[in-house]
């Protein structure tokens, strides 16, 4: 499983010109669910990004999780971060879940995030939609989990 997150002063997702999620503060976080990926890998993610410092302390140092910092969550499902660039110039996606397993897999994770934190906002699974965020630093940050062989 994958995740970027972005850590940000405000964002939000629109599909069809409705708005269906925001955060104030905290972090945008695209995710992707890869071929083989379960619960667990969900799990293991979440907990990272949730402890991950990458919040700045009152001396300006990243020492802080958006937990410590009670920072909103909003996530996005994007599986283009499966994307193999290796050969050509055409990206290839074989790396990514099937689309009902990442739907299931997206949903489990949002429903985890909510029962772990709050606030938590989501986008549509599957959607054409639209992201706006201020980043904040910037501070951008991969994440990859994997299933255990």
């Amino acid at each position: 499983m994958i995740a970027l997150l972005q850590r940000v002063s405000q964002a939000s997702v629109t599909a069809a010109g409705r708005a269906i999620g925001a955060i104030g503060p905290g972090l945008l976080v695209l995710l992707c669910a890869e071929r083989g990926d379960d619960e667990a890998v969900a799990d293991k993610l979440l907990a990272k990004l949730l402890k991950l410092r990458i919040f700045s302390d009152a001396a300006g140092k990243m020492n802080l999780s958006v937990q410590d910092v009670g920072g909103g969550l909003l996530v996005v499902s994007q599986f283009t971060l499966a994307a193999d660039t290796s050969g050509g110039n055409r990206p290839s996606f074989t790396q990514a879940a099937s689309p009902e397993e990442g739907r299931r897999l997206y949903g489990y994770f949002v429903a985890r995030a909510r029962a772990a934190h709050q606030p938590v906002a989501n986008g549509e699974f599957g959607a054409d939609m639209q992201v706006a965020l201020v980043n904040d630093g910037p501070v951008t940050v991969p994440l990859r989990m994997v299933a255990p062989p």
